[in-house]
């Protein structure tokens, strides 16, 4: 299994548990590998056959943009379905990064692992 991946995407979204939060949009970093067989678009140069990172930069993208939760985690969550179930990912690691959330640390966030490699 071979892996394509992200790296520190930005992307703003309603996210965070506390009232004032709930009113303002926030930045997240959100870094993705996935498990992908590249063996068949390498064979002829077929971009039709390779994960395209960026449509699953668009649709990342898309989601934060439209989407308001309260944890980090809940976002990851429901992200991960989303990239396996659409784009036929087998498996996945996302890490979400919310920066500035704790003062004395550069960012926050999860790192989750879905599916099978």
């Amino acid at each position: 299994m071979d892996t394509v991946f992200i790296e520190s995407l930005e992307v703003d979204t309603v996210i965070g548990a506390y009232d004032w939060e709930r009113t303002i949009r926030q930045n997240l970093l959100v870094d993705v590998q996935m498990g992908w067989d590249n063996r068949r678009c390498a064979a002829d140069d077929a971009l039709h056959l390779a994960l395209d990172y960026a449509a699953v930069s668009a649709r990342i993208n898309s989601f934060a943009q439209n989407s308001s939760f309260e944890l980090v985690e809940t976002f990851a969550e429901r992200l991960a379905a989303l990239l396996m179930t659409e784009f036929n990912i087998p498996w996945l690691r996302l890490k979400v990064t919310k920066p500035g959330a704790v003062a004395s640390a550069r960012g926050v966030g999860v790192e989750i692992e879905r599916g099978c490699r």
